[in-house]
C-alpha cells in the first residue's frame, strides 16, 4: 500500500466537522427554565447561609469574649480575696502571739511570786492548796507546750523571760522542796534543749553548770533524773558540748553521779550509768 503524505486542506476539513445532538424543544425549553431558576435563586440560597454563618461566629466570638472578661474578673477577685485572707491570717497569728506571750510573761510572774511566798524554813508546801495546784497546772501547760516543735521554737523566741525564771526559780528552791514543781519545770527545759537554738540558750544562760550540780545534790529521785536528761542534752550536742566541757570537767560532780548509778531507782540508775560513759567524751575534749 502506498501512503501519501497529508495534505493541508484535508486537516482544515477536520477542523471544521461539527457534531450535533437533537433536542426536543420542550426538553430544551425545561432545562433553560430550571438554568435561569437556579441562575436567580442559587446566589440566594448560599449567600444566605453563609451569612448566617457568618452571624453564628460572630455570636460565637463576642460570647468567647464575654466569657474570657468573666474569667479575668474571677481572677482578680480571686487574688483580692486571696490577699484579704493572708492579711487576716496575718492578724491573727499576731494577736494569737500577743496573747501567748502576755500569758506565758503572766505565768512567769506567778511561779515567781509563789516561790517568794514559801516561808524560809518550809520543809514541805500544802500540795492541796489552791494556790499549789495553780502553779501545777501553769508549769504543766508550759511543759506540754514545750512538748510540741513549734512550742519549743516559740518559747525560745518570743517567751525567753519565762526560761530565765524557770532557771532562776530551780536555783532559788532548796533541795527536796516542791519537788513535783521543779520537775515540771525541768522536763519544760528538757523539752526546750530538744530545739538546737534552746539548747544553746539555756546551757549559756549564766550559771547553768553550777544549776545542774545544785539540782543532782536533791534527794527527790524525779527531780535528779531530770536533771540528769537535761545534762547529757548537753554532752550530745557537740556544738554546745564543746562551749561547756571546761567547766564541766573542772566541777562535774563524777561521785554524786556515780552515787546516782547505784540507786534503787531504776530508771534514775540506768540514765547515770548511761550518762557515765557519755562523760568520757569530756576525757577527749581535753
Amino acid at each position: 500500500m502506498r501512503r501519501r503524505a497529508g495534505l493541508a486542506g484535508d486537516a482544515q476539513k477536520a477542523e471544521t466537522k461539527e457534531e450535533f445532538v437533537k433536542v426536543r424543544r420542550r426538553d430544551l425549553e425545561r432545562l433553560t427554565t430550571e438554568v435561569m431558576q437556579l441562575r436567580d435563586f442559587l446566589p440566594k440560597i448560599v449567600n444566605g447561609d453563609i451569612l448566617a454563618t457568618f452571624q453564628k461566629l460572630d455570636a460565637i466570638e463576642s460570647n468567647m469574649e464575654k466569657k474570657e472578661e468573666e474569667i479575668e474578673q474571677l481572677k482578680m477577685d480571686c487574688e483580692h480575696f486571696r490577699a484579704r485572707l493572708e492579711t487576716a491570717q496575718a492578724d491573727c497569728m499576731r494577736e494569737k502571739k500577743s496573747k501567748a506571750v502576755k500569758f506565758f510573761t503572766i505565768t512567769a510572774q506567778t511561779m515567781e511570786s509563789f516561790v517568794k511566798s514559801l516561808s524560809e524554813d518550809m520543809k514541805q508546801q500544802d500540795l492541796d492548796s489552791d494556790e499549789n495546784q495553780f502553779v501545777l497546772a501553769l508549769a504543766g501547760i508550759v511543759t506540754n507546750v514545750a512538748a510540741l516543735a513549734c512550742g519549743r521554737e516559740f518559747l525560745v523566741s518570743s517567751s525567753r523571760e519565762l526560761l530565765d525564771t524557770m532557771m532562776h526559780l530551780l536555783g532559788d528552791m532548796k533541795p527536796g522542796l516542791c519537788t513535783k514543781f521543779k520537775v515540771l519545770m525541768l522536763m519544760s527545759l528538757y523539752n526546750v534543749s530538744i530545739n538546737l537554738k534552746g539548747l544553746k540558750y539555756i546551757s549559756e544562760s549564766p550559771g547553768f553548770i553550777p544549776l545542774l550540780w545544785w539540782l543532782l545534790n536533791d534527794p527527790d529521785t524525779e527531780v535528779c533524773l531530770h536533771a540528769l536528761r537535761l545534762l547529757q542534752s548537753v554532752i550530745l550536742e557537740p556544738e554546745v558540748l564543746a562551749k561547756s566541757a571546761s567547766e564541766m570537767r573542772d566541777t562535774l560532780p563524777f561521785q554524786r553521779i556515780i552515787a546516782l548509778s547505784k540507786n534503787r531507782n531504776a530508771d534514775l540508775q540506768a540514765l547515770a550509768k548511761e550518762l557515765l560513759e557519755d562523760l568520757k567524751i569530756l576525757e577527749y575534749e581535753a
